[in-house]
């Protein structure tokens, strides 16, 4: 790099002397510029010895050996009057009308700065066939190691093996046994596969090549071909090393048979190389090639065969221990203040993954700096949790009155519904505040990380998403749009319910629903089958929901009176947590038993 600075310092030094000597030339030959009527007058006195014609420009030399310039508007009147007068005539055709001396210069320019750029590329190992790969080299600044990797316990045991491959090879090979030459991780994106690659070799000391699978796809077919092997020669020379490949699906798809586009063509020679590379290292050469992706379903089979990618690391979405150990982790990188319940943030946070977690960390820290705090509160935690799931606050939007009792009591019964059915996740909070596109919310959160559910979970699912839209009705006797979020939830979950989950009694343990693409085939569509079977598949979903929504009805009109009392505080306070809620369920119930047992004495007393 320093060498390529000098050498463009010496170009353009060289090409400021040279502009410099023309300009001196130019002016030395320039000759002083004589008006044209004081020439015709010199001419009129015999005074012009010769004049040389180039178009209208006038060049000569008068009687006392003067040269001179000038410009004549008409040659063809001028010249009977040179003529007469006896002066040495020469002419030659008017010159092209272009940028002068510069045109000649600029081509020079040109070459010479297109040399410089590729001679720069050349060297830096960045040309146009040249690999994109960056290399890392861990040391004590920018070390990554297995310490700085948490909620993953049984990927980090599996990947340890790895990193006793790279320090000590002969440990392994003297009983034949063989060095894996690749390890696949695969999960959800956010679940820290890149981290786990960088600890790999921060652990075992190693150079580290990083690169994504689109950095090798071009527009000209043979380009990542030759990338690919460009960046296994380079990692050759300074095995042992790593090579971490993100994206891999970019290059790593299932090739296709027949004629394929360009774009096609290429991704299959490039896949082609790699392929090939990974079965050309030697005994001597230690490279293990690390890949990632959330889409292993449409890799091609031959990256995935023992020899290539020995081994596949799946790594899940962190359960709350692991999400426990990832805040633990991230949480040193702030200031944060000691009251401040890790524990409970897990617990809040299901389905967050890694990346998720530090995102929450920085907002957490974000809005406390925002009001000047010394420290992270769990105050802070729980705001930028809710901007995270809910969206943020809209404290601008004006509602009125009858909206902000609307949603005072739609989301009264989601939190009622949920609170008095049994088999149901805890309430955590309730609130009317406008957030993102919803105007309230009532947010549950699982004591633990739920594997599976029965059929009663499900169904009581339903039924706390009914419990708003059936709160409008008993209370307000119309139905409003409110509700459209929680009704297309409900309907989802029935259907799989039916279709998938096999938990209907009159369609019985049949799935229709098939799996597709996806993370490991998350993602369901829907199977072929007959347009009875379509029939029966909608009527038991419509009497699921229709049933779901009899109970919670009855359920509501026998609390209408703490349906009221739950609306009012909302209205009050707007923002109800859990604490909160169990006052007002605690203080209801204890009305119900006074109730109660005043009943019984008249009972008594009328006996």
């Amino acid at each position: 790099m320093k060498n390529n600075v000098q050498i463009g310092l010496w170009i353009l030094l060289l090409t400021g002397l040279g502009i410099i000597v023309y300009n001196i030339w130019l002016r030395e030959n320039t000759y002083p510029p004589l008006p044209y009527t004081q020439f015709l007058a010199e001419l009129k006195q015999d005074r012009i010895l010769k004049v040389h014609l180039q178009g209208g420009a006038i060049s000569g030399e008068d009687s006392a050996g003067r040269n001179f310039t000038t410009y004549t508007p008409d040659v063809s009147t001028l010249m009977p009057v040179l003529l007469r007068h006896g002066v040495e005539i020469t002419a030659e055709p008017p010159p092209y009308q272009g940028t002068g001396g510069l045109a000649a210069i600029i081509p020079v320019l040109l070459i010479m700065g297109g040399w410089f750029l590729l001679s720069r590329k050349r060297s830096d190992g960045m040309s146009f066939t040249g690999n994109r790969g960056r290399k890392f080299i861990p040391n004590s600044g920018n070390k990554v190691t297995f310490d700085d990797v948490a909620g993953i316990a049984e990927a980090r045991q599996e990947l340890q093996e790895v990193v006793e491959f790279l320090k000590n090879p002969d440990r392994f090979s003297r009983l034949g046994g063989r060095i894996p030459k690749g390890v696949l991780l695969q999960g959800p994106p956010g679940t820290g596969k890149t981290l786990l690659a960088k600890a790999i070799a921060g652990e075992a000391s190693v150079p580290f090549y990083s690169i994504g699978g689109s950095d090798f796809v071009e527009m000209f077919v043979g380009v990542g071909a030759s990338r690919v092997r460009e960046l296994f020669t380079e990692a050759k020379k300074n095995a042992p090393c790593i090579i971490f490949i993100d994206e891999i699906d970019a290059i790593g798809g299932k090739r296709s048979g027949g004629t394929s586009s360009g774009g096609g063509d290429e991704r299959e020679q490039t896949l082609n190389a790699l392929l090939v590379e990974m079965d050309g290292f030697g005994s001597e050469e230690t490279v293990i090639v690390i890949a990632a992706t959330n889409r292993p379903d449409i890799l091609d089979p031959a990256l995935l065969r023992p020899g290539r990618f020995d081994r596949q690391v799946t790594i899940p979405i962190p359960d709350v221990k692991g999400r426990l150990k990832i805040l633990e982790v991230h949480i040193k990188k702030i200031k944060a203040a000691k009251s401040i319940n890790l524990s409970e943030i897990a617990r809040s946070t299901p389905g967050f993954s890694g990346a998720d977690i530090a995102n929450l960390i920085n907002e957490a820290a974000l809005m406390a700096a925002r009001q000047n705090k010394e420290a992270v509160e769990m105050e802070d935690f729980d705001n930028a949790k809710d901007k995270i799931v809910m969206g943020l606050e809209r404290k601008n939007v004006v509602m009125s009155e009858e909206n902000r009792r609307i949603t005072a009591y739609h989301e009264a019964g989601h939190a009622i519904v949920a609170k008095l059915l049994p088999e149901t996740d805890p309430l955590h909070k309730v609130t009317i505040i406008p957030r993102g596109r919803a105007m309230g919310l009532t947010q549950q959160l699982p004591i633990d990380d739920r594997l599976t559910y029965s059929r009663e979970y499900i169904t009581n699912r339903i039924k706390i998403l009914m419990g708003g839209r059936i709160a409008e009705e008993l209370i307000f006797n119309r139905l409003t749009t409110g509700a459209s979020n929680d009704i297309l939830s409900a309907t989802e979950i029935a259907t799989r319910l039916v279709c998938e989950w096999g938990m209907s009694e009159t369609i019985g343990p049949v799935a229709y629903m098939q799996e597709q693409a996806g993370f490991l085939g998350t993602q369901a569509g829907a199977r072929p089958h007959s347009e009875r079977t379509a029939i029966l598949i909608d009527r038991e979903v419509k009497r699921i929901i229709a049933d779901c929504y009899d109970e919670t009805r009855n359920l509501l009109r026998q609390h209408n009176r703490l349906l009221h009392q739950l609306a009012e505080v909302l209205l009050v306070n707007e923002t109800v947590d859990a604490e909160e809620l169990d006052i007002v369920f605690h203080c209801y119930l204890k009305e119900l038993q006074k109730e109660e047992d005043m009943k019984k004495q008249h009972r008594c007393a009328i006996a």
